[in-house]
């Protein structure tokens, strides 16, 4: 009996939105989450009791229901992921409810870490189990520490022996390491077989694992012997061996190598993938471009979050939880803040005999610190690509100093030249130009040492690094500003 054609026809799948229509989609869901409340409101304000009333507001929150459900199963788990995020946590919730189950997986693969908390709390243990109970080792290893105890022992039941070897094995590593972000899905092809041998092996699978640009030719042992690039496999004679058109020479990552590392091997080399083996030349796994790119962009936001003294927080979190994130830093800067005020009032005396210092040693501090901050930005940058190491960490140094130095000079004759038309001193231009200098060194010294310190004791070198920039180009810039009028001007 052969199947109907609608029955042969593979099921739709959803189509990805660009950004653009990802937020026209968010507008339209916040509109209609909008409309309902208004709906509850006014029957809310009805007589308690009215029937009728209330059956109208079932009504209309049944067709709005519908409304959404339709709108989100037209929708790719991306872009559903990203409306979950820009919601508050009960409109969250509620749309979390409307997403179609089949999506629930690849939706809690999507969002970010702290969202994803808050919708494994609203779904039921049956639910979790249906939702991760197809999900690949890799998938459900990175779901696994918000997953509930039970839940993980559960789905793990259904898991086949060498799958529930690969779930133990990729929770085993580090979260920063290249084992955490792996694949296990790969093709491998022994080296003595033709190419047609090959073709008709690949023939007979469902589909490609995905991003697979070359096959991984493997011994008995499961070492890894050469990659065969697609493109050759198939521009090849199919009587050719792998071993005659493999490539011996590639590149390969350690389980335990840094996943930034591994992002910057792929930057580097152009690559769509790369084989991961042990120690004993096994290939375990793979990392492909798509985890990369995951790598690169929570490295990304980390890194702006840490600039600042912040960590990853839900932007719809208690005020209670925003305050526990921000209030450190935020109190350090106030100290920081209080220190530099405390310097300048040391020189009460000077101000109050040149008060037009008060307008301008604000200048002098904040082009320090704008100074500080590109040379902490390149530094930062640096340390995430790998690029300073102990041979280059000098040569380094004096470069931004001398670079600096430059910069400094010809902007301090603008501010020279600022401060004599406004107050009209040959002596208060000098000392304006020589603080301004000076503090924009001591801003770049700053932005070299503290992320440098921070590497060296194994810290996040961006982590609070701009409050601390400001501490030291505020207080100094003050002290030198001022120490040198009441030397040069008294």
């Amino acid at each position: 009996m052969t199947q109907s054609a609608a029955a042969q026809k593979p099921p739709a799948t959803p189509r990805r939105l660009d950004p653009e229509d990802a937020q026209h989609a968010l507008a339209e869901v916040q509109e209609r989450l909008r409309r309902q409340q208004l709906v509850a409101d006014l029957v809310h304000r009805q007589e308690e009791g009215d029937a009728k009333a209330n059956l109208v507001e079932d009504l209309v929150h049944r067709q709005h229901e519908a409304e959404l459900k339709t709108l989100l199963d037209g929708l790719h788990p991306a872009d559903i992921a990203f409306i979950l995020e820009s919601l508050p946590k009960d409109e969250r919730q509620t749309i979390w409810k409307l997403v179609s189950p089949e999506h629930d997986a690849d939706v809690l693969l999507e969002v970010e870490d702290w969202v994803r908390e808050s919708l494994i709390e609203a779904m039921d243990r049956q639910d979790l189990v249906a939702a991760t109970g197809n999900m690949d080792a890799d998938e459900l290893a990175d779901l696994a520490p918000d997953l509930p105890p039970d839940v993980v022992a559960e789905v793990q039941k259904g898991l086949t022996e060498e799958e529930r070897a690969q779930l133990l094995e990729a929770m085993g590593y580090p979260e920063d390491s290249v084992g955490a972000i792996m694949d296990f899905e790969m093709v491998r092809v022994r080296e003595d077989v033709t190419l047609e041998v090959v073709l008709r092996y690949l023939r007979r699978l469902h589909e490609l694992p995905d991003h697979t640009d070359q096959i991984f030719v493997v011994d008995r042992q499961d070492k890894l012997q050469g990659i065969l690039p697609l493109s050759r496999l198939l521009v090849s004679e199919p009587e050719t061996e792998v071993r005659a058109v493999m490539n011996s020479d590639f590149l390969t990552l350690n389980p335990l190598d840094s996943d930034a590392d591994a992002a910057g091997a792929f930057e580097r080399y152009d690559l769509v993938s790369a084989p991961v083996m042990d120690d004993q030349g096994r290939l375990i796994g793979r990392v492909t471009i798509a985890d990369v790119v995951d790598v690169m962009r929570e490295d990304s936001q980390e890194q702006a979050l840490s600039r600042a003294g912040l960590q990853e927080e839900d932007i719809f979190a208690p005020v209670s939880t925003a305050l526990r994130n921000r209030a450190p830093w935020l109190l350090f800067n106030l100290c920081t803040a209080a220190t530099a005020s405390f310097v300048a009032s040391q020189f009460e005396g000077t101000v109050s005999q040149i008060v037009i210092l008060a307008f301008l040693m604000s200048i002098v501090a904040g082009i320090g610190g704008n100074s500080g901050n590109q040379t902490m930005t390149l530094i930062i940058r640096a340390l995430a690509m790998g690029r300073i190491t102990g041979r280059n960490l000098w040569q380094l140094v004096k470069r931004e100093l001398f670079v600096t130095l430059m910069v400094g000079l010809c902007g301090s004759l603008v501010a020279a030249l600022f401060a004599w038309a406004i107050s009209h001193s040959i002596s208060i231009a000098l000392v304006m130009m020589a603080a301004m200098v000076c503090n924009m060194l001591v801003g770049a010294s700053v932005g070299v040492l503290v992320p440098m310190v921070r590497a060296r004791f194994g810290k996040d070198p961006a982590m609070g690094s701009s409050v601390l920039l400001t501490f030291a180009t505020d207080s100094l810039g003050f002290f030198i500003f001022l120490g040198l009028a009441t030397i040069f001007l008294l």
